[in-house]
């Protein structure tokens, strides 16, 4: 195959490269001949266009990964829906309309499973975009990440701009959010077992009921895929990234106990909510165009523990 877009020589913009995914992407990045520009809080703020314009004048890069947003789990969700809306609106609506303006000649714009309804057809596929209710604990997000994939398709139809749209399922990894108030539920339940065991407590309390699916994708596969698809898709249609393994979050509590030695018991409290039911990406568009991802989730816990303990100040 025929690469349809070569990153060698290149000024490739990551934009969010402090986050989890972006970081990933710039390590990912090293591998390749490129020239890697960054754009920190310190010298722009994303929400602001005439800061975004300048410096995307300034600097022109030829490619872009849009890997800068605001997230959170379900209570940071569900107690910020401004914050989540507009900040995330602004920072897409900024950097997409700059890239066109600038002449970008490939933009990467990286959305989130969310984007799909709560009760979407398992495995979902990517055609069930908008074809019903989204899950309420997180909508605010998804409504953003939906308008982002929907303005690389507008300006793919109006201008011809080669921007693309990855949609990754639960990712984690080193960089993720170990923040209890606003960490999503792999980063949450790796530190709930870190205290427990450093605190000798035979219990844990987790939230729903722990019957939940989830899928998990480790943040440098995440990257890896974005790569790929950076150099070998271009098409209007966002693109499933997963890593087609899923588990229930009791199951994935179990293996995080397992990989860091606690031995004690689970408690689910099932006042609060399940989010939901079950969330399993269908990645054949992905595999077709010849990506499979490499770490395992077992291999993924024990790096992600590390850099936790490495890193993170409660560890």
């Amino acid at each position: 195959m025929n690469l349809t877009y070569d990153l060698s020589g290149k000024r490739v913009l990551v934009a969010g490269h402090r986050g989890m995914a972006g970081s990933a992407l710039v390590r990912r990045l090293a591998a390749e001949t490129c020239t890697i520009l960054t754009l920190g809080r310190d010298t722009v703020d994303l929400r602001r266009q005439a800061e975004v314009e300048r410096w995307m004048a300034a600097e022109r890069p030829q490619a872009v990964f849009l890997a800068a947003a605001k997230v959170g789990g379900i209570v940071a969700n569900d107690s910020a829906p401004a914050d989540f809306l507009y900040d995330n609106l602004m920072i897409e609506a900024n950097l997409i309309q700059s890239a066109h303006a600038v002449g970008v000649e490939k933009l990467l714009f990286l959305g989130s499973s969310c984007i799909y309804p709560k009760m979407a057809l398992q495995p979902i596929s990517e055609d069930a975009l908008l074809s019903g209710p989204l899950e309420p604990t997180n909508e605010w997000y998804a409504v953003a990440k939906i308008a982002g994939l929907k303005l690389c398709q507008a300006y793919r139809r109006q201008y011809g701009c080669d921007f693309i749209s990855a949609m990754p399922t639960n990712l984690y990894g080193p960089g993720d959010n170990y923040d209890l108030r606003g960490s999503h539920v792999l980063p949450a339940l790796l530190r709930k077992v870190h205290e427990a065991k450093r605190e000798s407590r035979d219990t844990i309390t987790l939230w729903g009921t722990g019957t939940p699916f989830r899928e998990f994708l480790h943040v440098d596969d995440l990257a890896d895929a974005c790569v790929h698809l950076m150099k070998l898709y271009s098409g209007e249609g966002p693109i499933n990234v997963g890593s087609g393994q899923e588990l229930t979050i009791r199951a994935l509590a179990e293996v995080i106990a397992e990989a860091l030695g606690w031995q004690g018991q689970l408690v689910f409290d099932i006042t609060k909510p399940d989010g939901t039911p079950r969330k399993r990406l269908d990645t054949t568009q992905l595999e077709s165009l010849g990506w499979r991802p490499r770490i395992s989730l077992h291999e993924g816990i024990a790096d992600a523990y590390a850099w936790f303990r490495k890193h993170h100040p409660e560890a």
